[in-house]
């Protein structure tokens, strides 16, 4: 188990950020982005398993600049609220928080650091690798779930190796999404999986597949060990 901190962005923004720890030596820095749910069960779960597989791994609360110790669910008001949230979010002023957490990972870990996120997380941990430098973080690599409108910036270039999965059945996200990563990118891995639908690593939705989970769990740990460790 984990426990939240506080992070500082570089505009000065304080924010929370859950931090879960190995309890060895640390093969490196993870930083774990949310959807648009907040730092939730599911999200520190990620942040847990990663920990346990050597990882510092630390999820920035980005909605602490709109509201605090927010956690929601996936239905009903908690949805609605969630996508009123979305609405505001700025991608750019969000990866300001995602390099405050990339800093925190790097300093407690002392190694290098990857960014994995889903969903919204997903496309900000794109853009991780594409707009780094005006953060000034450089991540080791990134790996991106169901990275909603990722074809919308398909074209910018990574500073390092991406991992990106999609759910074959997914219907928040075309196929001219992918797509368009893969005619602008060919050398980023890109894995769909037949059937599965938007959300379909996170055990807590209706979405999620047991089987499409275990296997991109598995090929982004492998990632993440090849880049980082």
């Amino acid at each position: 188990m984990g426990s939240f901190t506080t992070v500082k962005a570089a505009d000065g923004h304080e924010l929370q950020a859950y931090v879960a720890t190995p309890e060895g030596t640390p093969v490196g820095g993870l930083v774990v982005v949310q959807e648009i749910f907040g730092v939730n069960k599911s999200i520190r779960g990620v942040a847990d398993a990663y920990a346990k597989d050597g990882f510092v791994a630390v999820a920035p609360a980005i909605f602490d600049r709109y509201e605090r110790d927010l956690e929601l669910g996936y239905e009903g008001e908690d949805m609605k609220k969630a996508y009123e949230l979305y609405g505001k979010l700025n991608p750019d002023t969000v990866l300001l928080d995602v390099a405050a957490a990339f800093e925190e990972a790097k300093a407690r870990s002392g190694k290098d650091v990857g960014v994995l996120g889903f969903c919204f997380g997903g496309r900000m941990s794109w853009l991780a690798a594409t707009r780094g430098e005006m953060v000034k973080i450089q991540p080791a690599c990134t790996v991106g779930y169901y990275a909603g409108g990722v074809g919308n910036v398909a074209t910018e270039e990574p500073s390092c190796p991406v991992l990106l999965h999609f759910g074959g059945a997914d219907t928040h996200i075309g196929s001219d999404q992918i797509e368009a990563v893969r005619t602008a990118h060919p050398e980023v891995e890109i894995h769909l999986y037949e059937g599965a639908l938007h959300g379909f690593a996170n055990e807590m939705r209706a979405e999620y597949d047991q089987e499409a989970a275990k296997l991109a769990r598995e090929r982004s740990l492998t990632f993440l060990k090849t880049h980082i460790a």
